[in-house]
């Protein structure tokens, strides 16, 4: 590939980080906002979690971030095999913090702490506001997880192919976003896990 393209590819990627960086910015501002305003429903409500599953889910995706790095390594290496098995390892782990999601969010159905259920509304409105914030940011996330999972799969059937040559951009570029989807829950974790 032309050097040209190749950094051209690596500029689009950073500047597609940069727009993901303050969508997600915005998300935390507010949600700084809300928990200023309303400290002590965010406190109660943040009790519902579980930091056994959100330090789970964070383990997962910081060895998911070890996983991608030593795939793009060997990638860069021409050590495709390697490559490959570290892509599947980074396709395990990203099942697994899904399932450890589902799990978590499928108890907080169970117990009517969705976003419209009657036993929510009836909280105080910080809390609504909490579990609101708590839905559409993990949501989020765990669509940034799904999509990861559908590059990292094309990855490894162009990487089968013999697609690739040494240090592709696209391989780069998709361990970028990996990257991205960790330090996204990096935020997520403390915010809604830690800060009671």
């Amino acid at each position: 590939m032309p050097e040209r393209k190749k950094s051209d590819g690596k500029l689009g990627m950073w500047l597609f980080i940069s727009t993901e960086v303050m969508l997600f910015g915005g998300l935390f501002l507010l949600y700084s906002m809300y928990r200023y305003k309303h400290a002590q429903d965010f406190h109660n409500a943040a009790l519902e979690l579980s930091r056994f599953a959100g330090t789970m889910n964070t383990i997962v995706l910081i060895t998911s971030s070890l996983f991608i790095a030593l795939a793009v390594y060997f990638q860069k290496k021409r050590q495709d095999k390697k490559a490959g098995l570290f892509i599947l390892l980074t396709l395990l782990m990203a099942f697994t913090f899904l399932a450890v999601k589902a799990f978590e969010w499928g108890e907080k159905f169970e117990h009517g702490l969705y976003p419209g259920a009657a036993h929510l509304m009836s909280l105080p409105k910080g809390e609504i506001l909490y579990f609101g914030l708590y839905f559409m940011m993990t949501g989020l996330h765990a669509l940034h997880v799904i999509i990861g999972i559908g590059v990292l799969s094309f990855m490894l059937v162009f990487l089968k192919q013999g697609r690739f040559g040494e240090g592709s951009v696209y391989f780069e570029n998709s361990g970028l976003y990996w990257h991205l989807v960790d330090i996204i829950w990096i935020f997520l974790f403390p915010l809604f896990y830690l800060i009671s």
